[in-house]
């Protein structure tokens, strides 16, 4: 995962007895000139850190009063992020002789033993306000202020994720933000609760730990490298144990119908959003419209833009989906070039999209495709799904580091990997109940293994009006062909296929049904099992064209036109 900025604590961490040396203030120039945010998170008032730290200049934001306050170094704009304290409460404070006192903005600060003539004085008043810790440091703010609260507020002005920065701090009040980071760091000197949650603890203490930590991170290291607690959780083995996937992965999820790709791709999507991962999905199909906490973008009538999308992706929490239903099949390739080349920049800008799930991905980048339509080498942090991996350009499967084999045939979905890379072809074993698939991390150096996986906790709803009344491509289409392939009646949705079934002559709708041809496509291409299986008893159950027919019609008819899934 990308490192996009640093958060800093001052007192403790940064700075020593209240000065910040020389050797910090180096370390920080040479990581700001390495193009990363640097940002401030203090307990301290802006005027008393002013009278401290006078190097203003050299950061991007500065979160002041413990959350309650923004400054802007390049303008000197301040930005209050909570209501100033009650007059009453200031008053109830001095009557109670709360020594030393001092009130910023928002926040109101003492140290120990004061805090109980505070709690007395907010308990009197009936205020919602908390106190909150900081080495002896007293200080009271309003409910829901804390430094998280502040460092998310100047990461949306810098269009950055928490997930991309790292947070560095030595005391109570720290632990807030500290915690909503993708890596959080303890400096030698921070209080044994920080260090027992931090992914990294510094050798050195304040300043010399913050020199030592960017030297480690200017010299490759990454510092998230060893990180697991980003990992998403895919499933379980054979002995009940996690299967996770590292942010760093780069899936291909391939093969035939089985526990479902998008179904399996959805519930990925879902797990990464709990881990507040943001998310971009190139939907050739619009199998993903409905998929929750989602903007999508496109459908059949309209083509998206590249700049609606790049619109989007600026806000962190937003994730997107790119319906592409409305570009022509011949069209997509270059669209998705050009798209994911933007990716790719804004990816090395920030970080994001952290996830880029790619559905139908043969085609657009098929194996016919130039080079050039897909980036080089590897590329971390993105789902390619296809039916076949011969059917994906080589350049495309060069990328990924994982496979996920689906359905009955899934060694053979490995073997295929393996001939077009030119890897031997491991043992393997084959996945034997529809929630079983064959997962093999290349990367961990390990054998393929089945593993038991879960669908999404709630299953996206499917979009009625693609399937019913959009145009599907020539390869989801369903042709009625008849058992001489006399006939090429094209139904290019599920109500052209309701009128074509009430019209083509008993001989051709039974040669399709006893071909099973109804269940697999509405299997297969409207990706409905619910309705293959009923269509599926009614192919087995012997019935003539007529009551067939009236059947099969009945179970679309009410999936399709009942209110209920409109």
């Amino acid at each position: 995962m990308l490192i996009a900025a640093f958060a800093f604590d001052y007192d403790g961490t940064l700075a020593e007895n209240g000065t910040v040396d020389e050797a910090t203030m180096a370390a920080l120039r040479r990581l700001k000139a390495a193009g990363r945010k640097i940002l401030l998170v203090t307990g301290r008032e802006l005027p008393d850190l002013r009278r401290v730290f006078s190097q203003f200049e050299e950061l991007d934001v500065i979160v002041a009063e413990n959350g309650a306050l923004l400054y802007l170094p390049s303008t000197g704009e301040e930005r209050p992020l909570a209501a100033p304290p009650p007059v009453e409460f200031i008053a109830a404070l001095r009557r109670r002789e709360v020594t030393p006192l001092s009130v910023g903005r928002s926040i109101v600060a003492t140290w120990q033993p004061n805090e109980t003539k505070v709690l007395e004085a907010i308990q009197e008043l009936g205020l919602e306000w908390q106190i909150i810790f900081n080495k002896g440091a007293v200080m009271c703010l309003p409910p829901g202020v804390n430094k998280a609260s502040g460092l998310a507020a100047a990461l949306e002005l810098l269009e950055l994720s928490a997930l991309n920065v790292v947070a560095v701090g030595d005391a109570e009040n720290d632990h807030a933000f500290l915690t909503a980071c993708g890596c959080s760091v303890a400096v030698a000197n921070a209080i044994e609760s920080i260090k027992a949650e931090a992914d990294i603890v510094t050798s050195g203490a304040r300043g010399k730990g913050i020199v030592e930590l960017i030297e480690r991170f200017l010299d490759g290291d990454g510092l998230v490298g060893g990180l697991r607690r980003h990992d998403v959780l895919f499933g379980s083995d054979a002995l009940g144990c996690s299967v996770t996937i590292r942010d760093d992965a780069a899936l291909l999820i391939a093969g035939s119908s089985g526990i479902g790709k998008s179904r399996l791709a959805s519930a990925l999507i879902e797990r990464m959003q709990q881990h507040g991962f943001q998310i971009c999905v190139i939907d050739p199909e619009g199998d993903y419209e409905g998929l929750t906490h989602t903007i999508s973008l496109g459908d059949a009538d309209r083509a998206p833009l590249e700049s609606e999308a790049f619109d989007v992706l600026r806000k962190p929490s937003a994730n997107l989906v790119v319906n592409l239903l409305g570009i022509g099949m011949a069209d997509r390739p270059v669209f998705f070039s050009k798209l994911l080349s933007g990716l790719g920049e804004l990816r090395s800008k920030c970080g994001r999209p952290h996830w880029i799930v790619v559905d139908e991905a043969h085609h657009l980048v098929p194996a016919e495709s130039a080079p050039s339509r897909f980036l080089p080498g590897q590329l971390p942090g993105t789902i390619l799904i296809t039916a076949e991996p011969e059917s994906l350009a080589k350049n495309a499967l060069d990328t990924t580091n994982t496979i996920v084999a689906v359905g009955t045939e899934a060694a053979k979905v490995v073997a295929s990997y393996c001939a077009v890379l030119g890897l031997k072809t491991p043992v393997m074993p084959s996945p034997r109940d529809s929630d079983e698939v064959l997962f093999w991390d290349r990367s961990q150096n390990t054998p393929p293994v089945i593993v038991k996986v879960e669908g999404p906790s709630s299953e996206h709803r499917r979009h009625i009006r693609k399937y019913a009344k959009g145009t599907l491509g020539e390869d989801k289409s369903f042709y009625f062909r008849g058992p001489e392939g006399k006939l090429n009646l094209r139904a290019h949705n599920v109500t052209a296929f309701l009128q074509m079934a009430d019209g083509v002559d008993g001989d051709t709708w039974m040669f399709h049904l006893a071909q099973k041809d109804y269940s697999r496509w509405f299997r297969d291409a409207i990706k409905d099992d619910g309705a293959a299986d009923e269509i599926e008893r009614v192919e087995a159950a012997g019935l003539d064209a007529t009551v067939s027919r009236e059947e099969v019609s009945k179970i679309i008819s009410r999936r399709y036109t009942s209110p209920t899934e409109a």
